[in-house]
């Protein structure tokens, strides 16, 4: 038998070993989540193999990269972390001492070359957002498939989703700013812009992405030589990449792009494209010579985390379509406006889709054209038809139904002529600027008498997260009496043209939900996380919203659900052990009953986002990515 005392002894280890466990599964639960604030270069063309910089913050111990959908493969070649001031005072003694020795064996230099390429940024304090570094190397497949990725990597936890690209043409990046470049040249170059002295450009051959990182007071050039007539277009994603910046104002990189002769004469100038930050810049060559082309920040702002991608050459770019959608369960013809387009016109298929937005691709020849929104619905369709812009030429629709039409000139008024009776409620909705239509709408209801019942300009869609101008019109109304009505769309900015396109619904109203979940990249500590469900409810719609895991592992369970009457609610994501090896996908969907009916909606994942200090958005992203631990 035990004595007392062995029996004390084994009851002191277990609550030994019981108190350790908890305050390792409490400094675990403390720990910080690894965060990436940028990668660079943001991409790369299929069948290549390349090097790319993250930034970012509590990425030490990073282990593995994970890139969505199929065909790119990742792995860490080394972790970076900054240099502190102590550190950075040694290594300017250490190299003072080596330049002293005035030898030029290639092991002094390369000395030099590595205690330089640690003291870039120290003069200027890097922000501890993106002070770390992780350097990669990216292996692309030859056949995967163009478009925008999501890279993340995984330590002791998952970072958040960041934009990264798979690109058809040749790419050239410029040197990061962390890579070996002399000790304050980014110093060096932000005084070389002010005092109008800017560096070389880098001459490149088109078509090609170029890659670059715009440093404070900096400007990236390239040269280029082009033949008289061709079409050239320069499309810039910079914000696409990096949608955000909570800590910056304007909350974005905003890049400028200026076209400049071979005599250094301003050609062409492009800050924005449409409404949308990031410029795309259309040129007609208009002689055979070397041309330059110059991207900076609008304001000469910059720092590790202003990175762009520009493709540029004689590209197919779409400016836009018409209709914006089509029905379901049929096809519809698509008229396509640009420029070096493949096609004029393609067919999109809506026979086994269901509402919703998809993205619309034309190809031709070698290369893809930029994606496109397309929506689809199950309502019935027409199409606008002028002349239709007063009372007395108004087109007469029976509702429900989805009208595709277009603003064709500025001043233009579109007006619908509708049979109604007391005390019906009707909404009508503008899809338009959700659909990359420049349209900036406004809605008018009257009665017969021309009395105003409702009118609305600008109506907030909180799941379209990258507008920060919301300018699609949604309105609601009782009709007072049995009559004629009529609806009234036009631009608010009273502009107009074959681009200026928008789908209209006229219905009763269609009480509905979507959901967002965020964050996308859910850490299990423990075996546990909380999660934030928001509901976007649509015409009215109040009810409570279950929720639940579709098609997970086993061990996976999901608690709580969106009360009625709430836009957001807090769940709880668990696993029982033995947790998984590897970070998975998970499904979240939404059920609730409507007029009698059951209805089921996905929960899209998405990053709660903020946007220069104060203003949040919800940004999709394409995974919700789950990593256990203990």
């Amino acid at each position: 038998m035990k004595t007392e005392r062995q029996c004390g002894l084994q009851w002191l280890a277990v609550c030994a070993f019981a108190l350790a466990t908890a305050m390792t599964l409490a400094a675990r639960a403390a720990e910080p989540a690894p965060h990436i604030g940028y990668v660079y270069p943001a991409g790369g063309r299929q069948g290549t193999t390349f090097q790319v910089t993250v930034g970012g913050q509590h990425l030490a111990g990073v282990s593995r990269v994970l890139v969505s959908g199929v065909g790119v493969e990742a792995s860490v070649v080394e972790y970076v972390k900054p240099t502190s001031r102590r550190e950075a005072a040694e290594l300017r003694l250490q190299l003072l001492r080596e330049l002293q020795k005035n030898a030029t064996d290639a092991q002094t230099l390369k000395t030099i070359a590595a205690i330089r390429k640690k003291l870039v940024g120290v003069a200027r304090p890097a922000n501890p957002v993106i002070a770390e570094t992780v350097i990669l190397r990216v292996t692309m497949a030859p056949g995967a498939e163009p478009g925008q990725r999501e890279l993340r990597l995984a330590a002791h936890g998952l970072t958040n989703p960041v934009a990264f690209c798979v690109g058809q043409l040749p790419e050239t990046a410029k040197e990061s700013a962390e890579g070996v470049a002399p000790v304050g040249s980014e110093q060096a170059e932000s005084r070389e812009a002010a005092n109008g002295a800017p560096k070389a450009p880098l001459d490149v051959a088109l078509p090609a992405t170029l890659n670059g990182q715009i440093m404070p007071g900096g400007a990236d050039r390239y040269r280029f030589a082009a033949r008289k007539g061709q079409q050239l277009v320069a499309a810039v994603a910079a914000r696409k990449l990096i949608p955000y910046l909570a800590d910056a104002v304007p909350g974005w990189f905003q890049p400028a792009l200026t076209l400049y002769d071979a005599r250094g004469i301003e050609l062409a100038y492009a800050e924005r494209y449409g409404f949308r930050p990031d410029p795309v810049l259309h040129f007609v060559v208009p002689a055979d010579g070397q041309y330059t082309m110059e991207i900076r920040d609008s304001i000469y702002r910059g720092r590790e985390d202003f990175i762009y991608r520009i493709t540029l050459g004689e590209l197919p770019f779409v400016t836009g379509i018409f209709p914006l959608g089509g029905p379901t369960g049929a096809s519809t013809t698509v008229s396509l406006l640009g420029w070096n387009l493949p096609v004029a016109t393609l067919t999109e298929d809506g026979k086994n889709k269901s509402t919703g937005i998809y993205s619309l691709v034309a190809r031709g020849g070698d290369w893809i054209c930029n994606a496109v929104p397309f929506a689809v619905d199950s309502l019935p369709e027409c199409l606008e038809k002028e002349p239709n812009d007063t009372p007395e030429t108004a087109q007469p629709v029976t509702l429900p139904l989805i009208v595709n039409g277009r603003i064709g000139r500025p001043g233009d008024w579109d007006v619908f002529r509708f049979e109604g009776h007391a005390g019906q409620q009707i909404v009508a909705e503008v899809m338009a600027r959700r659909l990359d239509s420049p349209l900036d709408s406004v809605l008018r209801l009257t009665d017969a008498a021309g009395r105003q019942l409702a009118f609305n300009d600008d109506h907030e869609d909180k799941g379209t997260g990258l507008n920060t101008h919301h300018a699609d019109s949604w309105l609601s109304a009782t009709l007072p009496a049995q009559g004629v009505y009529y609806l009234y769309l036009g631009d608010a900015q009273q502009k107009g043209g074959p681009e200026y396109a928008y789908r209209l619904r006229i219905s009763p109203p269609r009480p509905d939900f979507e959901l967002r979940v965020a964050p996308s990249a859910v850490n299990l500590q423990g075996g546990k996380a909380s999660l934030s469900v928001y509901a976007l409810r649509k015409d009215g719609f109040a009810g409570e919203i279950a929720l639940s895991l579709k098609n997970a592992p086993a061990g996976f369970t999901l608690s709580g659900s969106v009360p009625a009457g709430q836009e957001k609610a807090s769940v709880t994501l668990a696993v029982s052990p033995p947790f998984p090896k590897d970070p998975i996908n998970l499904s979240l969907e939404g059920r609730a009953t409507i007029a009698g009916q059951p209805l089921v909606r996905p929960a899209v994942p998405a990053e709660d986002m903020m946007q220069a200090f104060a203003y949040r958005h919800l940004v999709p992203a394409q995974e919700l990515k789950v990593m256990a631990g203990k």
